[in-house]
């Protein structure tokens, strides 16, 4: 028979975790009100093998909830070797939100059918941008950054609405204006798009490895361009830092034809371009595991 103290340094043995002490506190107390809940009905020296493993399992599904930098799902397996739980963990609050405004935008290697075809930009439903932006909220995930990666089929939208390629930035605004206006905590903004440079002009060789280059590109008629400007400038610098020759720079656009990309909405809004027609998902996906550490460096900075 297990009791509550060798429940505990089983605990310590299998989970070497550092609680705080306010939470190891109100753990202590709920497993002793459990307890004497238990001697009250007389059956406290009858604890069988299956309810301490349910006092097990509630300690650390309580214990894993509390963590710093949470925001998975984690599976707890039964300590009796049954199947294993899954549990939906608090997110802390999303400090970036990415999204693609140009959902389609894929890449002539990813879509062999369409290389006879070149005289056209490619598009796909499944192999696009979408999964550029998916691997930067996985990257960033890794690092403790929390965000928010939107998959809206934006094309798709447009589509059943008849609407036209222009309204893609009105469809998306549409979701950009509700997160915002749920999530104060967000303090970054990235619309990540295809540029349609050709291979020589969207990949840079950095020891021995292609990347896809990065272009930080701010709208001159938003309401908040100065703001995007500094931040988009502040974005070139450290990429600049860590991987010379990987970022592009920063370009202004939105005049002719005007278009504020939705920047006026937060003031640190950048749409990023990630390598171009001729690059590869893997090398995006390595441009974007970089600039994960960019963002992971700014944040520092600023707290």
């Amino acid at each position: 028979m297990q009791n509550e103290k060798d429940l505990f340094d089983m605990l310590k043995e299998m989970y070497p975790q550092h609680p705080r002490k306010e939470f190891v506190s109100a753990t202590e107390n709920t497993l002793r009100q459990r307890v004497r809940g238990m001697g009250k009905k007389r059956i406290f020296t009858k604890i069988s093998v299956v309810s301490s493993s349910v006092l097990v399992c509630a300690f650390i599904f309580l214990w894993l909830i509390s963590l710093n930098g949470s925001g998975t799902v984690s599976k707890v397996a039964h300590s009796d070797g049954g199947a294993s739980l899954t549990y939906a963990m608090d997110e802390e609050k999303p400090v970036v939100y990415i999204y693609q405004s140009h959902n389609s935008e894929s890449f002539f290697p990813e879509l062999p059918e369409q290389q006879g075809y070149r005289d056209q930009p490619p598009y796909s439903d499944s192999k696009n941008v979408t999964l550029v932006g998916k691997e930067l909220s996985r990257a960033l995930k890794e690092m403790q950054i929390n965000s928010i990666h939107d998959e809206t089929d934006i094309a798709g939208i447009l589509k059943s609405r008849g609407l036209n390629f222009p309204d893609s930035y009105k469809v998306s605004r549409e979701n950009l204006q509700k997160v915002l206006a749920e999530n104060d905590s967000i303090h970054m903004v990235f619309d990540i798009h295809r540029d349609s440079n050709k291979r020589r002009d969207s990949t840079i060789e950095i020891k021995g490895k292609d990347y896809a280059k990065i272009k930080f590109v701010v709208s001159k008629t938003s309401g908040n361009y100065e703001t995007n400007k500094k931040f988009a400038t502040q974005l070139h610098e450290q990429l600049e830092e860590l991987f010379p020759g990987l970022s592009v720079g920063v370009i202004e656009k939105g005049i002719n034809p005007q278009n504020t990309y939705n920047q006026e909405l937060h003031d640190n809004s950048v749409l990023l371009e990630v390598g171009g027609i001729d690059n590869t998902l893997e090398e995006m996906y390595r441009s974007m595991d970089v600039f994960a550490q960019v963002l992971k460096v700014i944040i520092e900075k600023s707290k």
